[in-house]
């Protein structure tokens, strides 16, 4: 890995500097920074797609081992999973567990960002900035790591890091759960990079923050034949364009429009030959939808309205819907706890309370089904933007990098000091 260039902490989106009272880590974090960004560009060059992060894994674990910390790796089958802090207190009782998860794996998109460290590997890139969020875990475990070598009474509680796989497929978090990765968690905190956020602000909102999410299958079946008498066929590509228009009108003119539901169809696959009529098409789509009630009878409204619009047009249909991941709810008393961490580092002006959630979909979700948990925004446009999430020309502002790492682990501290290292905030 080449040395990046010097980090210009002092640019308009940069957080300005706190004393962190008294805990001495500024410093820390400033020496360790070049080291943290040249992590992060290895990784944004070396993108791995959704369950086989074999090598962001392995580079993980060997950091966390070097900083001290207890590291499982193979958690979730390419999560890694590090504790540092005490087990019990003097009198042994066993101390609280709190945890913090970030996301390590790619796309397969190509990149066209022009920078000089861009994805070596073809078709794949880091388009949803899991690199960072990665670089941010590995900030925060350097910060409680050198804490806890100078002031060991500050860590009055265990912390666990999940470096998780396989988010992008929305599978990874339950793969870790399984493995045991959330047995004991009091509480969890999460962090997504956020391009409608300049560098240097962060976004928080208590409940809802992300929709439920499902996959959704559609093979039209029509009947094949010359394409210069399609009168003689059932043509299942111009059925399946009635498809994709036709669930976009029912939704808008079948649903309640105070319940927004997006139904995007990301691919399609359908004929043989230039001049012969498709007799099978399969279309591959998401649904996405806040209202939980809503979203539990979705699978069988689009199977209605699919079967009718195939029949109406003389051809069939089979549907499959695979719910992939239920909405984030943010505990209201952790997400305070969060913003207040965040105002006392950054000033009230840089820290943004969100009016709406969003219909993108998290599976941090499955990590909250047996705690509480929040998950904020970090802001990464640079001065000139930042193109949409999951775009082949994403490129977050890296001054956003230090940001995450002070709030996170401040929101980390805050939590221990709660009364008794309650799981309440």
């Amino acid at each position: 890995m080449t040395s990046p260039p010097p980090f210009h902490a002092g640019s308009a989106t940069a957080p300005q500097p706190c004393s962190w009272q008294g805990l001495e880590l500024e410093p820390a974090l400033t020496a360790r920074l070049p080291e943290l960004i040249q992590l992060r560009r290895h990784l944004h060059r070396h993108p791995e797609l959704s369950g086989h992060e074999q090598q962001t894994a392995a580079l993980v674990a060997g950091e966390l081992r070097r900083w001290g910390w207890q590291v499982s790796e193979g958690v979730g089958r390419t999560g890694v999973v590090a504790e540092l802090g005490p087990q019990q207190r003097p009198d042994g009782t066993p101390v609280p567990l709190v945890a913090l998860r970030v996301d390590m794996d790619a796309l397969p998109v190509e990149e066209r960002t022009g920078l000089d460290y861009a994805s070596t590997v073809q078709g794949l890139m880091h388009a949803c900035g899991h690199d960072l969020h990665t670089a941010v875990g590995l900030g925060v475990a350097w910060l409680l790591a050198d804490l806890a070598g100078r002031q060991p009474q500050r860590l009055s509680a265990r912390v666990r890091l999940l470096f998780q796989p396989a988010e992008e497929t929305a599978q990874g978090a339950a793969w870790m759960k399984a493995d045991g990765a959330m047995d004991g968690v009091q509480a969890l905190f999460g962090v997504h990079v956020f391009p409608s956020l300049p560098a240097g602000t962060v976004g928080v909102r208590s409940g809802s923050l992300t929709a439920a999410a499902g996959e959704l299958e559609v093979e039209v079946l029509g009947e094949g034949g010359h394409g210069a008498r399609p009168h003689q066929s059932t043509d299942a590509i111009w059925i399946a364009a009635r498809v994709v228009s036709g669930l976009q009108e029912a939704i808008s003119r079948r649903l309640d429009a105070l319940h927004p539901v997006v139904v995007s169809f990301g691919r399609i696959e359908g004929g043989r030959a230039f001049n012969v009529i498709a007799d099978h098409v399969r279309l591959l789509g998401t649904v996405r939808c806040l209202d939980l009630d809503l979203h539990a009878q979705l699978p069988a409204w689009i199977e209605d309205t699919v079967h009718a619009l195939c029949q109406g047009h003389g051809g069939e249909a089979r549907v499959r819907y695979r719910c992939i991941s239920p909405p984030v709810h943010n505990d209201p008393e952790l997400t305070e706890l969060v913003a207040d961490a965040a105002v006392e580092l950054l000033g009230r002006s840089r820290v943004q309370w969100l009016e709406q959630p969003s219909l993108g979909a998290e599976d941090f979700a499955e990590l909250l089904e047996t705690t509480r948990g929040t998950m904020f925004r970090l802001g990464v446009a640079g001065p000139e933007g930042c193109t949409p999430l999951h775009s082949n020309t994403f490129a977050p502002d890296e001054s956003a990098l230090p940001v995450g790492i002070r709030v996170l682990t401040l929101s980390l501290l805050r939590w221990m000091e709660r009364p008794s290292g309650s799981s309440n905030p």
